[in-house]
């Protein structure tokens, strides 16, 4: 899974960005998902839901066509991605997170500079800006996305050398390096929880590794190979 980042203040066109890029990558035939971040308590349109969601922690609604989860709890991106699967996701807003690619929606040069962490790879809009790519578009800034985005696990595990997940991304999207050289994206312990992968620092790695082979090893007729093992929910 891919994630690009589309960042920018009130009024810059994100929402018209990610919407008009949602449409274009799904013509090309990729699942795309879309992440928002909104301030203050979200509406729904659904008066029955709203009912629902006034004395509840969680509400799920379900019709024949598509399904829906409000919950109370406040989620940061990393949680919410592990739901996600999609080929591309598109952030809206989440200025601060550092671990992904972003285009930048400013209205003038002050905000360009302002919102420029080392992780955009181009500018959305008219205005021509000699820092950065500008792009107009929607089909080149696609054919950019496909190209550029990437999405690192914030372990800040250090196995890559950099100093966290944001110096790594930076030298990634400088051109520098491969995402794929993150350590953590082809780690050498894989634990799968309900179908989804669990990212491990280096430290806890070395501990189910060298948990797990300690014990095997009392066993008689283990021999030396790969481990699999698979434990159920009913254990």
């Amino acid at each position: 899974m891919k994630v690009i980042g589309i960042i920018g203040y009130k009024n810059s066109g994100k929402t018209t960005l990610v919407v008009s890029l949602a449409q274009e990558l799904s013509l090309r035939g990729l699942k795309v998902a879309t992440v928002k971040h909104a301030h203050g308590q979200l509406g729904h349109q659904e008066k029955d839901t709203s009912k629902h969601k006034e004395y509840s922690y969680q509400v799920a609604a379900i019709s024949n066509q598509e399904a829906m989860l409000i919950t109370k709890e406040q989620l940061c991106l990393e949680e919410i991605l592990k739901f996600i699967k999609a080929d591309i996701v598109l952030v809206e807003g989440f200025k601060r997170e550092k671990s992904y690619p972003k285009i930048i929606c400013a209205k003038n040069k002050e905000e360009l500079i302002d919102l420029c962490d080392g992780l955009a790879i181009c500018a959305y809009g008219d205005t021509k800006y000699p820092e950065i790519l500008v792009l107009k578009n929607i089909k080149d800034i696609a054919d950019l996305i496909i190209k550029k985005a990437f999405k690192l696990p914030n372990l800040n595990c250090k196995k890559c050398e950099s100093l966290n997940c944001y110096e790594f991304a930076k030298e990634v999207v400088a051109g520098r390096k491969n995402f794929k050289d993150c350590v953590s994206l082809n780690p050498k312990i894989i634990v799968k929880v309900a179908g989804r992968q669990i990212p491990m620092t280096t430290f806890v790695e070395r501990i189910i590794g060298g948990t797990i082979k300690g014990m095997l090893s009392s066993l008689k007729g283990v021999t030396k190979g790969d481990i699999e093992i698979k434990i159920g929910e009913n254990l």
